[in-house]
C-alpha cells in the first residue's frame, strides 16, 4: 500500500508501560515468568503519530521482496564519489539524490578556493561540514565551518567557499538544496 504523505517510523521497546534497554534482564510477572515485551511503533503521517503495538520488533520480518535497493548505505569518503570541485576551483559538487524540491550533493575541496560566487535563486542551501574546515563568505557575513557545523544560506544570497587555516587535505561537505520555504524550529541558537 502506498500513502502519499510524509512518513516517519520509530520503534521503542516497552514493558508494563516502562521503557527498557533490549539486552538487560527483564522483570517477571506474577507467575515468575518473564513478562512478554511489547514493541511500540510510531508511524508519523501528516505530522500525527499512529501508535502500533507489536509482540516482536517490527524489523523481524520475512525480508524485502521487491525494491530493496531503496535502502542503501554508502561511504561518502569512498574515492568513487569524486565531485569535480575536488581539485578544480570552478568544479561542482557531485549530485547524490534529486527530486523536484530537494537536491543532495557531496562537495570536496582539497587545493583550491571556489573560483566564483554562487547565488541560488531557486533553493535554500543547507550545508553540513563532515570533515576538514572551510570558510564561507556570504553577503550576510563570513563563517568558518568545522565538522558537525551546519550553515543555512537563504535563497538568493551570494556565497562562496574558501580554504582556511583549519582546512585539511580532505574538506568534505554535504549540501542540501531545498526549494520549499523553511522555518527554523530547532530551539535556542
Amino acid at each position: 500500500m502506498y500513502i502519499n504523505a510524509p512518513l516517519h517510523l520509530s520503534f521503542e521497546y516497552i514493558l508494563r508501560g516502562e521503557n527498557h534497554v533490549m539486552n538487560q534482564q527483564q522483570p517477571t510477572n506474577e507467575t515468575n515468568q518473564p513478562a512478554q515485551p511489547v514493541y511500540r511503533e510510531l508511524v508519523t503521517i501528516n505530522g500525527k503519530n499512529v501508535v502500533l503495538a507489536h509482540n516482536e520488533p517490527p524489523v523481524i520480518n520475512a525480508g524485502v521482496l521487491e525494491y530493496s535497493d531503496i535502502f542503501r548505505m554508502f561511504n561518502i569518503f569512498d574515492e568513487k564519489f569524486l565531485p569535480t570541485n575536488i581539485d578544480k576551483p570552478d568544479g561542482t559538487p557531485l549530485r547524490l539524490y534529486t527530486s523536484d524540491r530537494v537536491k543532495i550533493d557531496v562537495s570536496k575541496r582539497r587545493k583550491h578556493d571556489m573560483g566564483f560566487w554562487h547565488r541560488n535563486i531557486d533553493a535554500h542551501e543547507i550545508i553540513f561540514c563532515v570533515k576538514g574546515a572551510l570558510k564561507w563568505e556570504t553577503e550576510m557575513g563570513v563563517r568558518i565551518m568545522h565538522p558537525g557545523d551546519m550553515l543555512f544560506i537563504p535563497k538568493g544570497i551570494g556565497h562562496r567557499s574558501m580554504l582556511c587555516e583549519d582546512s585539511t587535505d580532505d574538506n568534505v561537505l554535504i549540501e542540501l538544496k531545498v526549494t520549499d520555504e523553511l522555518a527554523y524550529v530547532g530551539g535556542n541558537e
